[in-house]
């Protein structure tokens, strides 16, 4: 894998994380300081989709989808920093 692609799965990730946040303190901010309970959970399940999609999508196709690879990739991992950042803070 080169470094541009990491790069772009990196970059990928770490804008999923921040726009997560954001959508969370915007749903505070709408509703008293609450936001919807398990969004966690279900952000944790899509990400282990867009895994799972993400190594098969690795293994059949070639270079042209190296883009599609590295999307599904960022989603993937950007949720599961998501989920841990949440149990543990």
């Amino acid at each position: 894998m080169s470094f541009v692609r990491v790069l772009r799965i990196v970059a990928i990730a770490v804008g999923f994380y921040l726009v997560f946040g954001i959508s969370q303190s915007a749903t505070a901010a709408r509703n008293a300081g609450e936001t919807v309970p398990q969004v966690p959970i279900a952000i944790g399940v899509l990400s282990l989709f867009f895994l799972v999609g993400a190594a098969a999508t690795e293994k059949t196709k070639g270079p042209e989808m190296n883009t599609q690879k590295d999307l599904l990739w960022g989603l993937g991992s950007g949720g599961l920093v998501i989920v841990a950042s949440r149990l543990v803070g």
